[in-house]
């Protein structure tokens, strides 16, 4: 009876220290990943790829809550001229339209699953000094979040992949 109970009692501890080991969600973004997909979800359930059917870009986030973002559409057009500064007034909103970057530091709401960025800065200067809660899913090798459209309603979901 006694070698029973005491079986009984491992078998109850296995599961409870295995889930103790399971890494935090902050634990698990660490890293850099890619982007895989960035689409407007509309009220219907169609899809629109914001950037694309190839979104180019990276996520960084560290150990110490800092963050980096950067995702651009794949073949933009190159400028006339090799001066940046110089770009016509077309070549300069056809960037602004195909790219969003933004750098701050993040939190990590585990009991709720979501991810909130305090930007500090962004190449859509509007969101300067802003935060944006986003729920979140992640696994091994995939990172998934939803963002609120800014405008004609739906939902953006970006998926990103680790990066090796």
């Amino acid at each position: 009876m006694n070698k029973w109970i005491a079986s009984a009692a491992l078998m109850l501890a296995l599961p409870s220290a295995s889930m103790a080991a399971q890494p935090s969600l902050k634990e698990q973004i660490v890293g850099t990943w890619t982007y895989v997909s960035v689409d407007l979800i509309r009220a219907d359930g169609t899809r629109e790829a914001l950037f694309g059917p190839d979104p180019q870009g990276q996520a960084s986030f560290d150990a110490n809550g800092r963050y980096i973002l950067m995702t651009s559409r794949a073949g933009q057009a190159r400028f006339a001229s090799s001066n940046r500064m110089e770009a016509t007034p077309e070549e300069s909103k056809a960037v602004v339209q195909a790219t969003i970057a933004h750098f701050g530091s993040y939190s990590v709401d585990e009991a709720n699953q979501t991810i909130t960025f305090h930007i500090q800065t962004s190449t859509f200067p509007n969101w300067n000094g802003t935060e944006q809660k986003r729920p979140f899913t992640i696994s091994a090798d995939e990172l998934r979040w939803k963002t609120p459209a800014s405008t004609g309603g739906g939902t953006a979901e970006v998926v990103l992949k680790r990066a090796r």
